[in-house]
């Protein structure tokens, strides 16, 4: 039975809109880290191994971007064949190989997130720090009640 809530109803138009907003980004993101050669996807994996405060096996970077390890799994083997991140041997697991950027690659990723800060600041042009500020607290806020959830079912948190 349909709710009657103005809230949930709000919440859907929301919903929609973000499967809406993220499937435009995706091929908005494809287009600025094309001359590259990344697409959205690689680099955000990308992203994910320089952001961290050392190197990762391919399971914490799913976990740390809330995403399937077999889709990390293949990406981070498209990047190496490409040369653009290698393989270390991990001391605390002999399976579960580290994975680093190599010089290209972080030249690669680099080269995007200059190209990706003049981009961002014409997308955000009269949206106010503010609004941008509760855009994402909202979504914190709705990704950590879904990911609760997920936890005490005992899924992965995501």
């Amino acid at each position: 039975m349909p709710s009657d809530s103005r809230a949930a109803q709000t919440l859907m138009d929301l919903v929609l809109t973000l499967f809406r907003v993220n499937n435009a980004m995706l091929v908005w993101g494809d287009r600025l880290v094309q001359p590259f050669g990344l697409t959205s996807a690689r680099w955000q994996v990308m992203g994910a191994i320089a952001y961290a405060d050392q190197p990762r096996p391919v399971a914490w970077l799913a976990r740390d971007l809330g995403a399937n390890r077999q889709n990390v799994q293949r990406i981070v083997n498209e990047l190496e064949k490409e040369g653009l991140v290698v393989f270390q041997s991990n001391p605390r697991h002999k399976r579960a190989q580290l994975v680093v950027l190599t010089a290209s690659g972080r030249a690669a990723y680099e080269q995007a997130v200059e190209v990706w800060y003049r981009a961002a600041d014409e997308l955000a042009m009269g949206l106010s720090q503010e609004e941008l500020a509760m855009s994402v607290q909202v979504l914190r806020t709705i990704r950590s009640r879904l990911t609760a959830d997920d936890a005490a079912e005992g899924g992965e948190a995501r």
